[in-house]
């Protein structure tokens, strides 16, 4: 009877310290937005492990970001891009907030069930548009109408909450654009770059705090051109005023940087040819890479925006340039099929793509880590 007593116990303590371990475990390979610019061997070595384990096809769809909604694409092409495996991320673009949590666990689902990568879900939050793209938000101050830093965080903190409540892990916000534009003026803090920056690394840390990665757009800046690139190719012309605006923010560990479809004509080795700056390696390798030594995930604006659509081959163009995610190309299965062709010619596009999917994974493992197949 004794020894049977002892028996109990002995395998109800080994249990316990089972289940401790393995608790101590979990708790470990959570990670969240802190760890991405740090190093972390057991980071790294999950993102070689879910790296490995993709076939060819899902390592290109890690990099395609089509959006869902009114001004994106059907629920109906949208389930059969998650089913085929050809998309790793989807924009929730312009939605209910209820419509927009239906879907995240919808696609959460799924994705479990299949044993694929969990999404990077994205918006367009920012505090000037967000009540509009996102119904039934939380209400917020315009970004222009903001008169404090103390305005900014708030605001920041007031939209992050309903994006963690959604299940959205990726705002692209703030606007960092200089406001003369008409275009996207009244969507950033001011013209002066002793508000701009300051604010906008504000709602930077604020949106990152709350483990959702935040965006600095638009590469290498809107603010000072004449035109529209939903509508037409715009070009900055000469000096670039607003790279300026991006060391501080890219210091302190923005995660995202959009890339804009604007081209450069100036006398420098950043001139696009007359090319947009999102499929053009002088801007987003040479200079935002290379120069301002920026490490966290590249996005490019929409690719259906007449600035870029109109030019062949841009989607495959863009990945060589050096962006990680292209966002909302016009048909988002072509796109796969063209980078995966590109991907199975040509060994250093295969290696581009590599690296950006594993900056993608381990962006995803920073934000959704329990969502990860075992």
């Amino acid at each position: 009877m004794f020894k049977t007593s002892q028996m109990r116990i002995f395998k109800i303590t080994i249990f316990i310290l089972f289940a401790f371990t393995a608790s101590i475990k979990a708790q470990e390979t959570k990670f969240n937005l802190t760890d991405f610019y740090t190093y972390n061997l057991e980071l790294e070595e999950l993102v070689i492990k879910h790296f490995d384990a993709l076939s060819d096809e899902e390592k290109v769809a890690q990099l395609i970001m089509p959006a869902i909604g009114p001004y994106g694409q059907t629920e109906a092409t949208i389930d059969q891009l998650v089913k085929d495996k050809k998309i790793g991320g989807l924009l929730l673009l312009n939605g209910t907030k209820a419509e927009f949590t239906t879907w995240v666990e919808k696609y959460n689902k799924w994705n479990v069930e299949t044993g694929s990568l969990p999404f990077l879900y994205s918006a367009d939050a920012e505090a000037s548009l967000v009540n509009r793209k996102i119904q039934n938000s939380t209400p917020v101050a315009k970004a222009n109408t903001l008169k404090t830093v103390k305005e900014v965080k708030e605001v920041a903190e007031t939209i992050s909450k309903d994006l963690n409540e959604i299940g959205i892990n990726y705002n692209f916000a703030p606007v960092v654009d200089m406001s003369p534009n008409k275009t996207v003026g009244w969507r950033s803090f001011g013209h002066e770059p002793d508000s701009v920056i300051p604010w906008s690394d504000a709602f930077i840390q604020e949106t990152q705090r709350h483990n959702i990665i935040a965006t600095a757009k638009h590469f290498p800046g809107h603010g000072y051109v004449e035109g529209d690139t939903h509508k037409k190719l715009v070009y900055i012309k000469g000096e670039m005023k607003e790279v300026k605006n991006y060391p501080p923010l890219i210091e302190n560990g923005v995660m995202s940087i959009m890339i804009a479809h604007i081209a450069v004509e100036n006398e420098t080795r950043f001139n696009t040819k007359g090319m947009p700056a999102s499929i053009s390696k002088e801007i987003i390798t040479d200079l935002l890479r290379d120069s301002l030594q920026f490490e966290g995930l590249i996005v490019t604006d929409a690719m259906n925006m007449l600035g870029v659509s109109t030019i062949a081959g841009a989607n495959v163009k863009a990945i060589d340039a050096g962006v990680d995610i292209l966002l909302m190309p016009l048909n988002a299965a072509k796109a796969h099929q063209e980078i995966l062709e590109k991907y199975n010619m040509s060994e250093e596009f295969r290696m581009k793509v590599d690296r950006a999917c594993k900056r993608i994974i381990r962006a995803k493992l920073c934000t959704e880590g329990e969502l990860f197949p075992e």
